[in-house]
């Protein structure tokens, strides 16, 4: 008996009356079509039972259904919340993930991510900071043909390989809520020296300071690295002031939640004796107590709107996808005027 013959995308294309251009579109997920052609065609997949061969499919672009996500960051949270924004976008279609840890401080880090990429011949990457803020990693990409999207805390780059966030603005409105409840003396816990998140962060905790005409001494300024760890021994050197701080703003969550845990060991209230403020409103900031007064940093959103405009635009078309992202100011109840 003859064995019939599996559908082809030429099948679609015919029956649905559409180019085959437009049946990739339907097969990745395109957001370049209108409800009802991909309705027609998807009812046309379904009944002819073609299934995409992404073996032919990877060999014709010479590239594999891979998107790459390339980090050198401390931080878990923020990982695994750009993994997930990314996997939305990617659920139902044929790429998939892969995900690549480097050491931005090894000298043969560019020589390492090239390796990587040629290996495994990705459709694209998502570069997270502070790697993102490397030019000549964004170069690297474009030499070698690898589509790519740079995640940050400022433009970085041209709007198709760029998502960013107003860090500056968002960290300025919220320090200005502690000014507003009244604090004077507020410390800062700033992130690690090389990450753009940082210095912005920094600037806008300053810019609320001196729009308000307040002094900040350096004494007022301890490192972190965005860990708990490095969060906990920052407020060591802060709450040991005198007089102390009565208030502190945290350039990520990890370093609030190490902050809170000193104040709690030293016997104070939170917010009664000290009022802590983060940043980046991960899980961690609603369920430590109190619940963490903290800034959203939308990173779930320009982690789908990166993958969007990396798959999004699988024919050479460009995606319409937002590049610049509004943090917003969070308030829970670790933040209250202080005593007196």
């Amino acid at each position: 008996m003859k064995k019939s013959r599996q559908p082809t995308i030429n099948d679609v294309a015919r029956e649905a009356g559409v180019s085959k251009k437009t049946v990739s579109r339907v097969i990745n997920r395109s957001p370049l079509l209108n409800e009802e052609t991909r309705a027609k065609v998807e009812a046309v997949i379904a009944r002819l039972g073609y299934v995409p061969n992404p073996q032919a499919r990877a060999l014709a672009l010479r590239r594999n259904f891979l998107i790459g996500v390339v980090h050198d960051n401390p931080n878990a949270q923020t990982v695994l919340r750009v993994q997930r924004g990314i996997l939305e976008v990617l659920r139902g279609t044929e790429f998939e993930l892969v995900v690549r840890p480097v050491d931005r401080g090894s000298p043969t880090m560019l020589e390492d991510v090239r390796a990587f990429l040629e290996r495994q011949r990705l459709f694209g990457v998502v570069l997270l900071p502070p790697i993102s803020e490397n030019d000549a990693l964004a170069e690297l990409c474009d030499s070698i043909g690898c589509r790519y999207v740079r995640m940050g805390s400022a433009q970085l780059d041209d709007p198709d390989h760029m998502v960013a966030s107003n860090d500056r603005e968002a960290v300025k409105e919220a320090v200005t809520y502690l000014i507003e409840m009244g604090h004077r003396h507020i410390g800062l816990v700033q992130g690690p020296h090389g990450f753009r998140s940082a210095m912005e962060r920094r600037a806008g905790f300053e810019d609320a300071l001196e729009a308000a005409g307040i002094p900040h001494p350096k004494s007022l300024v301890a490192d972190g690295n965005y860990t708990f760890d490095s969060g906990f021994q920052a407020g060591v050197r802060l709450l040991d002031l005198l007089p102390r701080p009565t208030a502190i703003f945290c350039s990520n969550d990890e370093m609030a939640a190490g902050v809170l845990h000193v104040a709690r060991q030293r016997g104070l209230d939170v917010p009664g004796d000290l009022s802590i403020l983060g940043f980046d409103d991960t899980t961690l900031a609603a369920h430590i107590w109190p619940p963490l007064t903290t800034v959203r940093w939308p990173v779930s959103s320009m982690a789908r709107s990166a993958a969007l405009k990396l798959v999004g635009g699988l024919d050479g078309d460009a995606v319409e996808e937002p590049s610049m992202f509004l943090s917003t100011l969070i308030r829970r109840a670790s933040v209250a005027p202080p005593r007196g």
